[in-house]
């Protein structure tokens, strides 16, 4: 049998998109297909379908094969995936994930698709303050998935790739946890850059932009109901932390190409 998918990023976080059931060996097909010397190279694999309680559903596996509960880059490609095959004429969605439903926004451009995704992601959580790590402090926000938010000064210079693990895998957190490195650049910016869980560094995180505005909200470096810019090695998200903790994001979606592989 032969699977059809879609490779589509969001800032150069990049999975392949399949409306589809689940397969039984998808465990397997993402690492085999999200490798990216002998496979189609990816962050990972989302799955869309049907909903019960909402327009569509979302699953979203990482590259290693394990299913994650949310992912914000990963949404705004769904929202475009479904209006720009007209499976909906809908420009307001609401998409089940395994973290509950999310509100999109869809922005056509000129030429009728879509260019841009406005998603609420719902209310953050502060799950630890000052979180104690080996290289620091950390603020622990769960935006429907776990992130650790360490700030610092230069983050070009943090070692992402040996601090990253040693987050992910902390035994705080048996699931692993996502690590994100911040350094403020203003009231409204921020600069950021992540290690995913299941993943390792990729290019932009659409939650992790959001636990990042989040936690600066809390420690005082940005504020409430003011768009704050996050800048990620693929480009900027903008991020509103509403006075009820609500988390606004907003970011580019795109289309790479289509393709096709043995199930």
């Amino acid at each position: 049998m032969k699977l059809r998918f879609t490779k589509m990023q969001g800032l150069g976080n990049d999975y392949l998109y399949v409306f589809s059931p689940v397969p039984e060996n998808v465990r397997d097909l993402c690492v085999r297909l999200c490798d990216r010397h002998f496979g189609v190279g990816a962050d990972g694999m989302i799955f869309i379908g049907e909903s019960d309680t909402a327009d569509f559903s979302m699953r979203i596996f990482n590259s290693d094969g394990s299913e994650a509960d949310m992912c914000g880059n990963g949404i705004r490609c769904v929202g475009k995936y479904v209006f720009d095959r007209g499976l909906t004429q809908k420009t307001e969605l609401t998409i089940e994930t395994r973290s509950g439903n999310r509100n999109l926004i869809l922005k056509p451009g000129a030429d009728g698709r879509i260019t841009f995704v406005t998603v609420d992601m719902g209310k953050a959580t502060l799950l630890d303050s000052m979180l104690q790590l080996s290289m620091g402090t950390g603020v622990a926000v769960s935006v429907g998935n776990p992130h650790v938010v360490c700030f610092t000064k230069t983050v070009m210079d943090i070692p992402l790739s040996l601090w990253g693990p040693m987050i992910e895998h902390d035994d705080r957190f048996p699931d692993g946890v996502n690590a994100e490195f911040v350094q403020v650049l203003s009231e409204t910016g921020l600069r950021m850059r992540v290690w995913e869980r299941g993943s390792g560094i990729t290019l932009a995180c659409g939650t992790g932009a959001c636990a990042s505005a989040f936690a600066a909200v809390y420690r005082g470096f940005c504020e409430k109901d003011r768009p704050i810019e996050v800048v990620l090695d693929g480009g900027s998200l903008f991020v509103t932390v509403q006075s009820d903790g609500t988390v606004m994001m907003e970011g580019p979606a795109e289309t790479v190409f289509i393709g096709e592989t043995e199930l």
